[in-house]
């Protein structure tokens, strides 16, 4: 599961057939284990979701440590089922002072109400990276390539100078394309108007409602300013599962739970 070796490679090193090793694996997935809590004071956690085929996983990594303490399946991301996992975490003893996420709705909903004193930290690079794609790469109005400017300088921000600095150019860009931005596109048989330039307004809105939570690693070093190693952790998990297409559903779920678990212990033994 965490080493890529195929049946034929197994085959070849225990002498076993194919068939005998594929027998023993899918037993063996059917006892998948429990991801075990560790409790654990000042925890930095990182909660994502990412998207297989069927069903979406949940992800609550422990920054500091690489280490999953709960992962859920389920159809998305939802505010119900991510508000009783956070209780569920408070319960079990977890003591968390920040929480690094990508901002999707139902997340930071179930964030506020779960745990309304908890720094929620925005990633930074999903937030760059979504704006740069409503942006172009060649933005055709001058707003929109100073807008983008801006964006591109956003992960070099380490320094309080350099917030405050990016957030005086944000405000002075604003204040001078206000007007550009309400903009509106009127049809003349319907009646019904739109925001001429809608991705301009997507991109900066998305930075002005994210600003309060985007520099908290600023404050404390601690705190993770991305979710790049969780991304990166689903990167490599759905690399090991692609060896595995011939799996069932409830396999593929059950190979996910023992990588899960294998991580775990391969992090811990370190």
């Amino acid at each position: 599961m965490l080493e890529r070796q195929t049946f034929q490679t197994l085959s070849r090193d225990s002498g076993l057939s194919v068939r005998s090793l594929q027998r023993l694996f899918h037993d063996y997935l059917g006892q998948a284990p429990e991801v075990k809590i560790l409790k654990r004071d000042k925890l930095h956690l990182q909660i994502d979701g990412t998207y297989f085929e069927q069903f979406c996983l949940v992800l609550y990594q422990d920054y500091d440590q690489g280490y999953s303490q709960l992962i859920r399946f389920s159809d998305g991301e939802h505010y119900r089922e991510i508000k009783e996992d956070l209780d569920n975490l408070i319960r079990l003893g977890l003591q968390i002072e920040s929480i690094t996420t990508d901002g999707h709705k139902g997340m930071l909903k179930a964030i506020r109400k779960s745990m309304p004193d908890v720094i929620t930290q925005r990633c930074v690079v999903h937030i760059q990276r979504m704006c740069l794609l409503w942006l172009t790469r060649y933005p055709r109005s001058f707003a929109g390539r100073e807008l983008r400017a801006l964006v591109l300088q956003l992960l070099k921000i380490r320094t309080e100078n350099d917030r405050l600095w990016w957030t005086r150019e944000l405000e002075a860009w604003h204040k001078c394309h206000r007007d550009y931005l309400k903009e509106k596109t009127i049809n003349e048989k319907t009646g019904r108007y739109w925001y001429t330039h809608k991705l301009l307004r997507r991109s900066y809105y998305t930075i002005k409602r994210a600003l309060p939570n985007m520099f908290h690693y600023l404050i404390n070093p601690a705190i993770p300013r991305t979710t790049n190693s969780i991304e990166g952790f689903f990167s490599h998990l759905k690399n090991h599962l692609d060896l595995h297409r011939g799996l069932t559903l409830g396999h593929r779920i059950d190979f996910i739970k023992w990588y899960v678990y294998l991580s775990n212990e391969k992090g811990r033994k370190r």
